[in-house]
Order: structure tokens, then sequence, then C-alpha cells
């Protein structure tokens, strides 16, 4: 393969929700195209399948199983991969938890309260954890998940809705703070339907060939990547393959 077709060739990336969907998903395509790709999720054989799948089409990766949960969780993931790599040049925050849908009257506070832990809580960790990692690439992108609800309220998504919203304004003032003053950009992305386990557990009736596969999304996610949007750069990936 050319230098052309690897244009990440030297680059680091995280992607934590790595072990399945449209995190694992990105995480093959970015390592396809040269980058060194970290795996983080829970899930330690999805991660594994995962890393197979990068090493299988020549690129290279290393696992770091992480519960996003845990309160010393992102620190620890941080820890770890400052003593390994001097820089980070991409953040993918694919990681996401859908609570129990009900009417906001009705949430389950337990699910409710994981939700915002690893939707809002871990990505506020996230960034001031490898803000300084970032700060040291030449070219830093952080891209972000979002969902439909967090801008456009569905009855019975509150809870979910809420925690996306949340996301969304963290990652877009962050976007603002640095891009003044540093090589820093932000980029919020809406995937649209997908053909992923949460969107099954979200739609039991679907037929899932009606959806995108996570491919499509994570085919956009490089090639946006590549791209010198402006920052907070916000989009939706609504069409098929």
């Amino acid at each position: 393969m050319s230098q052309s077709d690897k244009p990440f060739s030297g680059q680091v990336a995280l992607v934590t929700g790595a072990s399945k969907g449209i995190g694992a998903a990105t995480a093959l395509a970015l390592g396809r195209a040269g980058a060194h790709v970290i795996l983080t999720a829970r899930d330690v054989k999805g991660l594994e399948v995962a890393e197979e799948a990068i090493h299988h089409s020549g690129g290279s990766a290393t696992i770091a199983p992480v519960d996003l949960t845990e309160p010393d969780g992102v620190a620890r993931l941080a820890t770890a991969i400052r003593n390994r790599w001097d820089k980070l040049d991409i953040l993918v925050i694919a990681a996401a938890q859908l609570p129990q849908l009900s009417g906001v009257a009705d949430i389950e506070q337990s699910s409710f309260n994981k939700a915002l832990t690893i939707n809002v809580l871990a990505t506020q960790s996230l960034i001031a954890n490898f803000d300084s990692l970032l700060r040291r690439s030449p070219d830093a992108r952080v891209i972000g998940l979002t969902s439909t609800v967090a801008a456009a309220p569905r009855a019975y998504w509150g809870a979910y809705g809420a925690t996306k919203a949340a996301f969304e304004q963290l990652l877009d003032c962050y976007a603002q703070e640095v891009r003044a003053v540093s090589r820093i950009r932000v980029a919020i992305v809406n995937p649209g339907a997908t053909r992923t386990a949460m969107r099954a557990r979200a739609y039991p009736g679907e037929d899932p060939l009606t959806v995108k596969l996570p491919e499509v999304v994570a085919d956009r996610l490089v090639s946006l990547l590549g791209e010198q949007f402006g920052s907070p750069h916000r989009e939706s990936v609504n069409h098929q393959a």
C-alpha cells in the first residue's frame, strides 16, 4: 500500500467504544489508513477481535480495556498512554450508554446515572486527561458521536437525549476554548440510523437491513479526519452504503 493510501501514518488515535459497532468499524478504518489505534472499551474479547481485524488488515493497534464508569478509569488510561506515546493525534468518542426508554416521570435512576457517567462525565474526563497530549500534536482532531435526540427531543427518549445534549455542550464549548490557542479541531457527528446493537435495543421490531452498516459511518469519519474542517464542525451521516 502506498503512502497516499495511509494518510495517518505516524499518528496515534484513541477510539472509545471500540469493541463493537461504529467504534470498532472506525478503529479498523483508521488502522487501515495508517494510524496506530488504541482501542478502549469494557469488553476485552470484543477489543481482541477488533485488534486482530486491524492487524489482519496490515494495521497496528493496542488494546486498553477500561470501564468508563470507574472513577479513575480515564485517568489510568491517560497515564498508560502518556507513558508510551508523547502525543495524541486523534480522539474518537464513540462509547455511549442507552438508558432504559421511558417517560421522564418514570426514568429509572440507576440506568440514568450510568448513562450520565458514560455519556457526560467520562467525556469531560477524556477531555481533561488528554488535552495536554492533544496539544502536542501538530494536527489534533476530536470527533464525538451524538444523536438526533440531543437537539430534537422525542417522547420517551428524555434520559438519553439529555445526556447527549450535555455531551454536545461539552464538546462545543471545548472547541471554542481551544481553537484560538491550539491546533485542536473538534467535530460533532450524528451517525443517523445505523445497524448497531444499541439501535436494535431501541427499535426491536426494525428490520436491520433497512439501516446502514457501521462501516458507512466509519468511512465518513476517517474521511472527515483528513479534511481541514472548521471547529466546531457539525454534520450528520444519513446516506446508505
